[in-house]
């Protein structure tokens, strides 16, 4: 086993987002676009695009494997659109998580043929990432900063009523 990974894992991505059927996500892959005036098959005649796909995880399989995928479906113009996409790709640029949606099923096989209300899923809110350290100094010192303030007109206040009553 250790032989098969050690060829596996240079092709594996690190930075695969955590995907769940539910989810709407918005997949950046590269695709090779030929010129029309250059008919030989060189690559230096090839440019590159890239092209986004939007729309709701149906499946996820083989977890987390070189071979997993997952099923992305949207419709277009009232006609459902299917695409499965490899995970380790090494065309997929970019995978996004627009929203995620409370789903309690494995395989959303059954979006194929619902309609109206049954179509839809229940949003639920995505966990923000963790800020870097940066960012949390500075909030950290941006709260601070009025507390200390406010703490200390009270007291002053209080000095002033002692001071009217005597």
């Amino acid at each position: 086993m250790k032989k098969i990974e050690t060829i596996i894992n240079p092709f594996l991505k690190k930075d695969v987002p955590n995907i769940r059927p539910g989810d709407t996500v918005k997949i950046f892959t590269i695709i090779a676009k030929k010129n029309e005036d250059d008919k030989s098959k060189s690559k230096s005649g090839k440019k590159e695009r890239v092209q986004a796909f939007e729309g709701v995880v149906l499946a996820r399989k083989h977890g987390k494997e070189i071979g997993s995928t997952i099923t992305v479906r949207k419709v277009v113009d009232g006609i459902g659109v299917e695409k499965i996409f490899p995970l380790h790709l090494p065309t997929i640029k970019k995978i996004e998580i627009l929203r995620r949606s409370k789903v309690r099923r494995a395989k959303l096989y059954y979006l194929r043929t619902a309609k109206g209300k049954r179509g839809r899923l229940k949003r639920r809110e995505i966990k923000k990432e963790k800020p870097q350290k940066e960012e949390i100094v500075k909030k950290e010192v941006e709260e601070k900063t009025p507390k200390k303030i406010e703490k200390e007109e009270p007291q002053k206040k209080k000095e002033v009523k002692k001071e009217t009553k005597e």
